[in-house]
């Protein structure tokens, strides 16, 4: 039986594996993500392995948790089809950053939704957290849609922020405030 709170009827959110290690070299290596994941030089397939292989889940010793999403179902069962991760975890502030990224072949199809949802119940009714928060350039709105539809509310412009090249771009800050009485516990 799944757990609950990190499964819906089409998808899981689990633990990095070794499994996924040429998946994740594959994305940490692409570099039209690096400007959103702070990436400035390529990763080898051994550095993924050791980071894999080396990997604590305890988000209160590292500060962060990566999660693979997988499918349930289909052509996706039991593949990698994403990952989510909560970043910069601080259990004093109860506040964690939240990163996304979905296949370019599983975009537009709930997937990263239904990640967020997940992640966001785990967030705030496990970890007890009382914010999550996520940083987006106006351009990607796809992400500026995915968050507003989960609650999320800008709440800052970083101007200047990412260096492209010569040019520079803007960061929106965007923040989902727990209120307790809106994600109802698991019964």
């Amino acid at each position: 039986m799944q757990n609950q709170i990190l499964a819906s009827n089409r998808l899981k959110l689990r633990a990095v594996e070794p499994s996924d290690i040429d998946t994740l070299y594959q994305w940490e290596n692409d570099p039209s993500i690096w400007k959103v994941s702070n990436t400035l030089t390529p990763y080898s397939r051994f550095q993924i392995e050791e980071y894999v292989m080396n990997v604590q889940n305890d988000i209160y010793s590292t500060r962060q948790l990566r999660l693979m999403i997988v499918g349930l179902s289909g052509e996706i069962q039991e593949k990698a089809i994403g990952a989510i991760d909560l970043f910069e975890f601080d259990p004093f502030h109860l506040r964690a950053g939240i990163g996304i990224l979905v296949r370019s072949e599983f975009r537009k199809s709930g997937y990263a939704s239904e990640a967020l949802e997940l992640l966001i119940r785990y967030a705030f009714n496990v970890l007890n957290l009382r914010q999550l928060y996520s940083n987006v350039t106006p351009e990607n709105t796809a992400s500026i849609s995915l968050f507003e539809k989960h609650g999320f509310e800008r709440c800052g412009i970083k101007k200047d922020w990412i260096r492209t090249g010569s040019s520079w771009l803007e960061e929106w800050m965007f923040q989902l405030i727990h209120r307790y009485e809106q994600i109802p516990q698991s019964s």
